[in-house]
Formats: C-alpha cells, sequence, structure tokens
C-alpha cells in the first residue's frame, strides 16, 4: 500500500464510508492523510480503483473499529472525501430489523431516514468561526428525500444483479448508541412503522446533502431488533457475526454499485444544487 500526500495527481470520484473489509484486498491502494477545518476524519483514506472508477474509502470507525458510533468526526468525514472530487458517496451499514420479515441477511435500501440521535454535531452552518476565519451563515436544506435517486437505483440494480433481491424502501432510525435499544424503544420504533434501526447512518446523510453531494445507503440486517422477538435480545457478537457472514457478497453488491453510478459531470439530481444558489459563508471543498 502506497502513501502520498493530497497533489494533482491524487483524487477520487466517488466516496465509500464503511469498514476496511471493503478496500483491503485491492491491489493498488494509496493511502493519503487529509487535514479539515473540523479536524481529522476518522482515518486516512484509502483510493483505489473500481470498474474505471476512482474510489475513496473512508473506515467509518477507524482501521482498528475504535471510533464509537457518537464519537465518529462525520464533518470530518464528508468534508474530507469533497476535498478529493467525490461528488457521489455509498455508506453501507450494519442494522436491526424492526419487523420479523426483516431477518438477518436482509438487505434493506432506504428512502427515508429518522434522527433520533442526542449529542451529534449535524451541520456545517453552526454559525461558528472557521480556521480560515469565514463564518459560515445561516441556511436551510431541504432533506425531505435524504437519500439520493440515482445512488439508490444503483444499489437496487447491484443487489438485484447479484441474486440478492433487496428490500426496496423503507425508514431507517438512527439512535445514539453506543448502546442497543430497549426492548420497549424497539417496539416504539416497530410501531412508528419504521424498518430497520441503526447507529451511524444520521448525521451523515444530512452532511452531505449540504456539501450538495450525493449520498445513499444499503443497510444490511444483522439481527431482529430487541422488541422484534421474544428471545434476550440483540448481543454485539451476534451482530458481528451476521456481518463477517455476508461482507463478502456485501461487497460485490457494494463494488457493482459503484460501476453503476453515473459520472459525476452527468449528475441531474436534487442534490447537486441542495443550497440552491445560497451563498454558505464559506467555499466549499
Amino acid at each position: 500500500m502506497a502513501n502520498a500526500e493530497i497533489g494533482s495527481d491524487i483524487g477520487a470520484e466517488i466516496g465509500v464510508i464503511g469498514g476496511s473489509g471493503f478496500y483491503s484486498f485491492l491491489g493498488d491502494v494509496t493511502e493519503v492523510q487529509v487535514d479539515t477545518p473540523y479536524g481529522p476524519p476518522s482515518d486516512s483514506l484509502f483510493l483505489g480503483e473500481i470498474a474505471g472508477r476512482r474510489v475513496a474509502f473512508l473506515p467509518r470507525h477507524g482501521r482498528g473499529h475504535h471510533l464509537p458510533p457518537h464519537r465518529i468526526n462525520y464533518r470530518a468525514n464528508l468534508w474530507a472525501l469533497r476535498s478529493l472530487g467525490v461528488r457521489q458517496v455509498l455508506g453501507p451499514c450494519a442494522v436491526g430489523g424492526l419487523r420479523p420479515e426483516y431477518g438477518p441477511g436482509t438487505l434493506l435500501v432506504p428512502d427515508q431516514l429518522v434522527d433520533r440521535t442526542k449529542s451529534r454535531v449535524g451541520t456545517y452552518f453552526d454559525g461558528l468561526p472557521l480556521p480560515g476565519g469565514s463564518i459560515p451563515n445561516v441556511v436551510h436544506v431541504s432533506l425531505a428525500d435524504p437519500y439520493c435517486p440515482a445512488g439508490r437505483a444503483a444499489a437496487l440494480k447491484a443487489a438485484r444483479g447479484r441474486d440478492w433481491e433487496p428490500v426496496d424502501g423503507g425508514t431507517l432510525v438512527v439512535v445514539e448508541g453506543p448502546r442497543f435499544s430497549t426492548r420497549a424503544e424497539s417496539l416504539w420504533h416497530q410501531a412508528q412503522g419504521w424498518s430497520v434501526v441503526g447507529m451511524t447512518g444520521h448525521p451523515e446523510a444530512a452532511l452531505a446533502r449540504e456539501l450538495e453531494l450525493c449520498y445513499s445507503t444499503m443497510t444490511l440486517v444483522t439481527d431482529l431488533d430487541a422488541g422484534a422477538e421474544s428471545g434476550e435480545g440483540v448481543s454485539h457478537d451476534e451482530v458481528l457475526r451476521v456481518f463477517a457472514a455476508n461482507v463478502h457478497r456485501l461487497r460485490g453488491v457494494l463494488f457493482d454499485a459503484v460501476a453503476a453510478l453515473p459520472a459525476n459531470e452527468d449528475r441531474d439530481c436534487l442534490c447537486t444544487n441542495a443550497l440552491g444558489g445560497m451563498d454558505p459563508g464559506f467555499e466549499l471543498p
């Protein structure tokens, strides 16, 4: 694995936020360290090529999985990706199923998001001065449809191409973590009609929208959440076991989705003009 500083020859068009299992086997990967006004991202970015597309992989929890969900520097992660030229992001994550039919091994591509986190910084428009002296303006972006339609279509097509019929649509509810839900919380999530529950899908989608990035996710169900079963509830070991059993399959879908994404210059979704011409008060990377 080569190391490099950011320069004219270092860049990517697509970003993938996930574990090292998604890039560790690639033969030619360049490790790049990126600084941001918001501090360091979770780890170095690892640049490789898939189907002729330059891709930047970012380990969401760090390569040693040392960052819990509520301590991830989400702002730095999205900023770092954009600074390398990334304009489309795929953020796969492990989730718990909130319906009996969404058991372990289900692949669900959500179209909606509910935020139940408590302490995470979820915007670039916080009014606090940046190190360069610029101050973000007050800007409100629409998140009515939090996921890019082109990214969702690419993920669905990729899964079907691998004979893994996905659930098309559903709501991902994101909780603070790092603990799992109580049974009462899980039953409440179910009663709202939500589909899956996770800890890392927010504020990635919102921050990507503020940077006019296309963002979409594919969620792998590793367990039935506490209220969706009558047993002892989800365990960390169970989550790791199911994820490990499916990571090769998920990686194949992810790479096919990368290949199916439109060229950056051909993007025509609402994500590309999320700011609507409003002045953010700082220069986008």
